[in-house]
């Protein structure tokens, strides 16, 4: 009964939104983390039929010994979905067990309601945009090169060509290098590049973030990633930088921490130092991290642009709340509050914000906020130009949602239209002495003007 204690136990996780399920799931134990993350997964698929059956059935108002609402979900799936509960008989298993027949029967009246001609017919449908999402793998240029990448792929039985058109079929993404292509159901679970860490299974557009940031390659570069965890981009950075220099990784939840350690030894990222603290809590005249040059900012966000992921499973019961203008606002306010902490590091010359929304309100609104702060004013932060932002990226920022600066510094990715998820990325760039007085030209307004959009996120 205890892997349906953990199952329940990872549901209550999500509920509290400590994470996503790909984050969560990856902090449960690895010897139970298949089995689990299965069972968790086909429950949340049908959550909502299952949340119907058991309140039309009043068994949690029957049986006072069922006293979590996510323990009664996993078990009745296995009951009804899954041929039955696999643990030996206790008081908890009996308690479901004594409804079996009603549940059953609320089950059937469910599919005739939704003239479902299977049980899986009353499962929730995953986002169709993900079906135009390639699965991105990139190549983890500690172990090999690409072109090694490309020919272990062949020998194994792809081929080069269009994988949104056939399965076996794979190729090199056109604008971030080590990148490689696949069809979307293309799976690497137990792949060995993948299990040996020669390969990192991450989205196109999270990969924007590091290539934009760029830290100098040399044993003298020192960098900061803010919010690391889980560690793909982590890893990202220490690969740019070729093993060099110094990174800071932080990670303020301990078990969001244990998940990226593990993700830096599997990468073999051996110039990153992870540190479970709370980059806001960072001293920036700290000796240690005053020399910092480079920052990568990735905040908690909404999440809206996920579409290829398992959070859609999460979409249906929250898309009124991860959507609501307060939640927004307080997600909009600490990211204003990351930025501008960053800012105040003195010899920062590069930070990168980015988040995986859609929503104006975290991105654009975000960064014309911060360059109205007075810490970009009297470091002299503007954005950097186009054409040191993924300049042949096609989609860039909503021109009419940026009070200050210039839409084109900024890059967005929508979901269904550029075959990633959606995202958005920026770059803060701090002048020299001799072109400060520019930058206080671009980022300063009438008080009146700048007050208002500071206030618009306070």
């Amino acid at each position: 009964m205890n892997f349906y204690f953990d199952a329940a136990k990872t549901l209550d996780r999500l509920d509290a939104k400590e994470g996503s399920i790909k984050g969560i799931i990856a902090t449960l134990p690895e010897k139970t983390r298949k089995r689990t993350s299965a069972l968790v997964i086909e429950t949340l698929k049908y959550k909502s039929v299952l949340t119907d059956i058991i309140q039309r059935s009043e068994l949690l108002k029957r049986e006072k010994k069922i006293r979590s609402t996510n323990l009664a979900l996993i078990l009745v799936h296995d009951l009804l979905l899954a041929g039955g509960i696999q643990a030996g008989d206790g008081p908890i298993k009996q308690a479901i067990l004594r409804h079996k027949t009603r549940l059953n029967a609320e089950l059937t009246r469910l599919k005739i309601k939704q003239n479902a001609r299977s049980t899986a017919d009353l499962a929730q449908q995953a986002d169709a945009r993900a079906s135009q999402i390639p699965r991105y793998v990139r190549v983890n240029t500690k172990f090999w090169k690409a072109e090694e990448a490309i020919k272990y792929f062949t020998d194994k039985g792809f081929s080069i060509g269009n994988p949104l058109q056939s399965s076996t079929q794979f190729n090199k993404d056109e604008h971030i290098p080590d990148l490689l292509r696949f069809a979307p159901q293309t799976s690497f679970q137990d792949e060995p590049a993948y299990t040996s860490g020669k390969i990192i299974l991450q989205d196109k557009a999270s990969c924007f973030p590091a290539y934009v940031l760029r830290p100098p390659v040399h044993d003298k570069s020192i960098v900061i990633d803010a919010t690391a965890a889980p560690g793909n981009k982590t890893s990202h950075l220490s690969a740019l930088m070729k093993g060099k220099g110094k990174l800071y990784a932080f990670e303020r939840d301990r078990k969001r921490f244990g998940t990226l350690k593990m993700m830096l030894s599997k990468a073999a990222c051996a110039n990153v130092e992870p540190i479970n603290a709370d980059f806001l809590t960072t001293d920036p005249a700290d000796p240690k991290y005053e020399p910092v040059t480079h920052i990568l900012l990735d905040p908690s966000c909404s999440g809206s642009g996920i579409v290829n992921r398992l959070d859609h499973l999460l979409s249906a019961e929250n898309d009124s709340e991860d959507d609501s203008q307060e939640r927004l606002n307080k997600l909009a306010t600490f990211q204003l509050k990351m930025i501008k902490h960053a800012m105040r590091f003195a010899n920062a010359q590069r930070i990168v914000y980015s988040t995986c929304s859609i929503h104006a309100i975290e991105n654009e609104r975000v960064v014309s906020s911060a360059l109205a702060s007075d810490e970009a004013i009297s470091a002299g932060f503007i954005l950097a130009p186009r054409d040191e932002v993924l300049p042949a990226w096609h989609r860039r920022g909503y021109p009419e949602e940026m009070q200050i600066g210039d839409a084109a510094s900024v890059v967005r990715c929508l979901p269904g239209e550029d075959a990633t998820n959606g995202f958005f990325v920026s770059c803060f760039i701090r002048k020299s002495k001799d072109g400060k007085r520019k930058a206080q030209h671009q980022n300063t307004m009438s008080r009146k003007k700048r007050k208002s959009v500071v206030e618009e996120l306070s």
